[in-house]
């Protein structure tokens, strides 16, 4: 069971005080900020926050949940789709009390109650993580790039080498079909020589 509240009920019964609760915070969402009393105004913002919570979520559920408390459908849309995304990065603390002076009259503490709807500023801590995600990601850039470059000198390194490597082939395959052509002419030149001894000691033979 849910903890009793400390202090006496708004209005006569639980009921009267959960419609109360309930109006108060239709007028807190439709016009982001409320004068009332100072009890009236702590005992809104535990409900209120809860309120914005399962807006932010977004969902069905939590529409048809905040509906059980906020009946007007303008002020539920207005706060699931315009209040609960500036509370986005806000993970507590969506309302503020302020103190004002006593009602006249009855001398009653008054307060105003408003939305905090301004953008929340990132800690040193955030900052500084930020910062060093930054470094970080700059570091990789940088070695990123160090080791793109080796690789492309090493492929330009082995193109390189693959040049030579076909030059030296292609010369080799030169000297090679040299040789043959002057091992070629010397047999054609032996060919030759015999060629025309043999027509010369014909020669001599017919004489």
């Amino acid at each position: 069971m849910p903890t009793p509240t400390k202090g006496a009920r708004l209005g006569g019964s639980a009921s009267h005080q959960r419609h109360m609760l309930a109006n108060l915070a239709t007028q807190l969402f439709d016009h982001k900020a409320i004068t009332t009393t100072e009890v009236r105004a702590k005992r809104l913002q535990p409900v209120a926050e809860k309120l914005i919570s399962k807006a932010k979520r977004g969902d069905l559920h939590a529409r048809r949940t905040v509906m059980k408390t906020i009946t007007d459908k303008a002020v539920v849309a207005a706060l699931f789709e315009e209040l609960a995304p500036k509370f986005a990065g806000r993970d507590g603390g969506y309302t503020r009390i302020t103190k004002l002076p006593n009602r006249k009259g009855d001398n009653a503490p008054m307060a105003l109650i408003e939305l905090v709807l301004e953008p929340v500023k990132p800690s040193k801590k955030a900052a500084a993580a930020a910062g060093a995600k930054k470094t970080a990601a700059k570091a990789e850039a940088k070695e990123a790039a160090a080791v793109a470059e080796a690789v492309e000198a090493e492929a330009v390194a082995e193109a390189v080498e693959a040049d030579a490597l076909q030059a030296v082939e292609d010369a080799t395959v030169a000297e090679e079909a040299a040789e043959a052509a002057a091992l070629q002419a010397v047999e054609d030149a032996t060919v030759a020589e015999e060629a025309a001894e043999a027509a010369e000691a014909a020669e001599d033979e017919a004489k």
